[in-house]
């Protein structure tokens, strides 16, 4: 028996690329701010984007700014010397704080990609 047949055939797979399609995932990787900050792709879950979207309508808010702090913010809390793959900071979008949770994990491929979600998000 190979590792590759231990589990069987498998049943079903998402990809990130669907999760973006279906908006389960909103890709932010265009942003100019997120480019600036982050190497890699970057997405947020839809619970984190209707955040975004609520703020968006207010007056004096605009999508690079809030996508701006949540970089500077995810940044300051970035631990020096320990290797981690989720970190999570707060944000205030739109004068609410918020708890967020930022993941770098491989994507659909081995590649690493970012991804922004609610702390009891997965």
């Amino acid at each position: 028996m190979t590792n590759e047949n231990l589990f069987g055939e498998v049943i079903f797979t998402y990809s990130r690329a669907q999760a973006i399609e279906d908006g389960v995932l909103m890709d932010l990787s265009h942003v100019d701010s997120i480019r600036e900050h982050w190497k890699f792709p970057f997405a947020c879950t839809s619970t984190v984007w209707t955040i975004i979207e609520a703020a968006l309508k207010r007056e004096g808010e605009d999508l690079s700014g809030i996508c701006h702090d949540i970089s500077v913010l995810a940044h300051l809390a970035i631990p020096t010397g320990r290797d981690t793959n989720e970190i999570r900071f707060k944000v205030i979008i739109a004068g609410r704080t918020h708890t967020l949770k930022l993941h770098l994990g491989p994507g659909d491929t081995s590649a690493p990609v970012l991804t922004l979600m609610l702390p009891h998000e997965d």
